[in-house]
C-alpha cells in the first residue's frame, strides 16, 4: 500500500475530515507522474537566504527593511504568504528542499550538522542527468558533512565561486539550475550596522514574543541590514540574466531556509521559526501581480522544479508540485486541498546532555497551530546548565547568541520580560494549541481548554495520520535514533550515548 493511499484512509478515519481536504501539501500528486518532457526547459535560479522570516520584507508592509528585489519578483510573479519550511533548522530544511521529502524520512539528514545519505536523490542531480548545467555558490546543503553519507559533492551540486563563473562554464545551449545560498541574515551581526546605515530603531515593529526595548530594536535593525544585503545581491544576479536576455525564461525563486535567529524564532515550530518569504517569477509561463494564501512547503520546490523542466519526480517524494498554482491566473486561496502544512524538528545544536534533541511535530492551518512535543521533560531551547560540555554552547544553546537573548536572560525577573522569557526558554507541555484568529502571535496555549477539545482532537488525528503515512520514526517507535546520529559540528564528530528504541509494532 502506498503512503498516499494509506494516509488518505487514515486521515478520513482518524481525523474525521472531508474528502475535499485530504490532499496534503506533503502528499504526492498523480498529475506529476503524467508530466511530459518539454523542449523549452526553463533556467532555474533558486535564491535562499539564511534565517529569513516572513513578514520581513517591504512588500509585506514592513516600514524599515527595504527589499526591492524581492518586491520586484513578487510583483512580477507570485507572492506566497503561507510558505513554510519543513524544519526550523538549516540542515534538515535544506535536505527537505533538495529531496522533496519530509526531513524525518532522511535518517541522519533530519538533524543539524548531520549528513544526507546518497540513497536519497536530490533535484540538482536529477536535472543534471536530464541535461541541465547545475551548481551552487556559498551555502548549499548544510551545515554538515556530505562524505559520510556516500556523496562526493554537496547535494546542491558543484561549487562555484561566483554566478558569473557558473554561467561562463555552461555548455552552449544547456539550461541551468543554480542555487544561490547566501549566508545572510545568519548571525553574528555587526552591532548597530542597521542603525549606522540609516535605520531608525523607533520605527521597528517589535514582535509580540520579544521585549520592546532599545536593545531588541537595534538588534532587529542589524537583522534587517543583512536581509537587505541578500536582497541586493540577488538583484545583481537578475541584472546579469537581464543583460544576457535570459531573465524571462528563468524560473526565479526567493525564500529563506528557516525563521529569524531570535528567542522563540529559529529552532521553534511557531510561525517565527517556520513561516518564510516566498516569491516566484517566470514571465513566460507565470502571470504576475498575484498573492496566494495556499499553504506551500518548501519541500514542494523539488517536484515543482522537476515538473517545470518536464520531468517526473521520484516515487519516494512526499512533496507535490505547485506548478498548477503558479500557472493559474488566480489569487487568494486557490487549491482547497492546500489548507494545511506540517513541520517538525529533531536535534538542532549539541546543547543537551548526551547530545539529545528536542523532537516536535506540528500542523498549521488557517485557524490553528497544533504542536506535539514528544519529550516535554527536556529543555526546548537547550540546557540552562552546560557544565561539563566538551564545547560549551552557553545557556539555552538552541537559541542563537544575540543581544536580544542576553537581554532576556539578564532581565528574566523584570515583570515586562518574565513571561516572554518563560515562553522562549522554559519547559513546555506535550501539547500546544494556538487559536490564530484570536492570538496570531501564538502566545496563549489553549490546548487544555475544554472549548478547544474537539479542534485539538481533529488536528492531532490529522497530524498523526500524516506522520504514520510517511513512516516518521517518532510514530514507528524508533524516534530516538535521531539522538544517536553523529554530530559533525564543534570541531569533529560527536556521538550520543543514548541508544535508539526498538521499533514498535503497528
Amino acid at each position: 500500500m502506498s503512503a498516499a493511499t494509506y494516509s488518505r484512509r487514515q486521515f478520513v478515519k482518524g481525523a474525521g475530515l472531508t474528502a475535499a481536504s485530504i490532499a496534503w501539501t506533503g502528499w504526492a500528486s498523480s498529475s506529476l507522474f503524467a508530466a511530459e518532457r518539454r523542449k523549452d526547459q526553463p533556467n532555474i535560479l533558486f535564491c535562499l537566504a539564511d534565517d529569513w522570516s516572513w513578514p520581513y520584507a517591504s512588500i509585506a508592509g514592513d516600514k524599515v527593511v527595504k527589499t526591492p528585489t524581492f518586491d520586484r519578483v513578487a510583483r512580477q510573479g507570485v507572492l506566497f504568504t503561507n510558505a513554510f519550511v519543513t524544519a526550523p533548522s538549516c540542515t534538515p530544511s535544506r535536505g527537505a528542499i533538495l529531496t522533496g521529502q519530509w526531513h524525518w524520512r532522511l535518517e541522519e539528514g533530519g538533524n543539524l550538522w548531520g549528513t544526507l545519505p546518497a540513497k536519497f536523490s536530490v533535484y540538482p542531480d536529477l536535472l543534471e542527468q536530464a541535461g541541465y548545467h547545475v551548481g551552487y555558490t556559498r551555502k548549499g546543503w548544510g551545515p554538515g558533512q556530505f562524505e559520510p553519507g556516500g556523496r562526493t559533492r554537496n547535494p546542491a551540486g558543484p561549487l562555484y565561486k561566483t554566478f558569473e563563473q557558473f554561467l561562463k562554464d555552461r555548455p552552449k545551449g544547456k539550461p541551468f539550475c543554480f542555487w544561490f545560498g547566501s549566508n545572510d541574515p545568519h548571525r553574528p551581526y555587526k552591532w548597530r550596522s542597521g542603525v549606522d546605515s540609516g535605520m531608525n530603531p523607533q520605527d521597528v515593529r517589535v514582535p509580540a514574543f520579544l521585549p520592546d526595548c532599545e536593545t531588541v530594536r537595534i538588534d532587529i535593525c542589524d537583522y534587517y541590514w543583512e536581509i537587505q544585503r541578500f536582497d541586493s545581491e540577488v538583484g545583481q544576479l537578475l541584472k546579469i540574466l537581464e543583460e544576457n536576455g535570459e531573465l524571462d525564461n528563468t524560473l526565479v525563486v526567493m525564500s529563506g531556509d528557516n525563521g529569524m535567529p531570535f528567542p522563540r524564532g529559529k529552532s521553534n515550530l511557531y510561525d517565527s521559526g517556520t513561516n518564510v518569504p516566498l516569491a516566484v517569477r517566470w514571465p513566460e509561463r507565470v502571470k504576475g501581480g498575484r498573492t496566494v494564501e495556499d499553504f506551500i512547503s518548501l519541500s514542494d520546490l523539488a517536484p515543482t522544479f522537476l515538473e517545470a523542466a518536464g520531468l517526473k519526480p521520484t516515487t519516494d517524494m512526499t512533496a507535490r508540485s505547485f506548478l498548477d498554482i503558479l500557472t493559474s491566473d488566480k489569487s487568494g486561496r486557490i487549491d482547497p486541498q492546500r489548507d494545511k502544512v506540517v513541520t517538525g524538528k529533531e536535534r538542532h545544536a549539541w546543547v543537551r546532555k548526551d547530545g539529545l534533541g528536542y523532537p516536535m511535530r506540528a500542523i498549521r492551518t488557517y485557524d490553528f497551530l497544533y504542536i506535539r512535543n514528544f519529550k516535554p521533560d527536556r529543555w526546548p531551547a537547550g540546557d540552562p546548565d552546560t557544565t561539563g560540555f566538551r564545547d560549551p554552547p552557553g545557556q539555552y544553546g538552541d537559541t542563537d547568541g544575540s543581544p536580544s537573548k542576553d537581554y532576556m536572560i539578564e532581565n528574566r525577573d523584570d515583570p515586562k520580560v518574565k513571561t516572554l522569557f518563560e515562553l522562549a526558554f522554559q519547559k513546555r507541555p506535550a501539547e500546544e494549541l494556538y487559536d490564530l484568529r484570536k492570538d496570531p502571535a501564538q502566545l496563549q496555549n489553549v490546548a487544555g481548554r475544554a472549548e478547544y477539545a474537539q479542534a485539538k482532537e481533529k488536528l492531532a488525528g490529522a497530524l498523526m495520520a500524516e506522520l504514520k503515512a510517511t513512516k516518521d520514526p517518532r510514530i514507528l517507535g524508533t524516534g530516538d535514533v535521531f539522538d544517536s546520529y553523529p554530530y559533525y559540528g564543534g570541531g569533529g564528530a560527536k556521538k550520543a550515548a543514548k541508544k535508539p528504541d526498538k521499533p514498535k509494532r503497528l
